[in-house]
Parts: structure tokens; C-alpha cells; sequence
């Protein structure tokens, strides 16, 4: 084996070592990092809770109106077919 391929090899072999350990220490940091978020989530979670159970029961909310049929109109006020048919007729439209 001569000088230039065992310092080839060798390169190769810290390289990969030094990508090993990078990637342990890489670990550690997402995991730190993803623990220090889930511990702010349940600390803001708890304080969330004790507010919503110390503060006052919302008022009831007014009650809506029925959705069904709307009031007759009075059978006087209201024209007919017939009247709104000869109406277009007259002002130009044919049906």
C-alpha cells in the first residue's frame, strides 16, 4: 500500500468518524431542543386551565328564533298571479 492510499484511507475513516459523532451530537441538541418545547407547551397548558377555572361561567346566550315558516302576509296586501302576469304584459315583457 503506498503513502497516498493509506492517507486516502485514513481521510476516509475521520471523515466518517467525525460524521458519527456529529450526528450524536446533533441528537442531543433536537432532543433538548424538542423537550424544551414540550415542557412550554404543558407549563402554558396549565396555565391556561387554572385561568379557565378561575374565571366566571359565560352568561347564557340569548336564545335564537325559530327558523320555520315566516308569518303569513295578509291575503289582501299581496297581489295575485294573475295580477303580476297581466302587469308584465302591460309593461312590455311577454310571457
Amino acid at each position: 500500500m503506498t503513502k497516498y492510499d493509506r492517507e486516502r484511507a485514513e481521510t476516509g475513516f475521520n471523515k466518517a468518524a467525525k460524521s458519527a459523532e456529529d450526528a450524536k451530537g446533533g441528537k442531543k441538541d433536537r432532543d433538548a431542543s424538542a423537550k424544551a418545547v414540550l415542557d412550554n407547551m404543558a407549563r402554558l397548558k396549565a396555565l391556561r386551565l387554572a385561568k379557565e377555572a378561575t374565571a366566571p361561567a359565560p352568561a347564557a346566550a340569548p336564545a335564537k328564533m325559530a327558523r320555520g315558516k315566516p308569518a303569513k302576509k295578509s291575503p289582501g296586501k299581496t297581489a295575485g298571479l294573475g295580477d303580476w302576469l297581466s302587469s308584465q304584459q302591460s309593461g312590455g315583457r311577454r310571457t
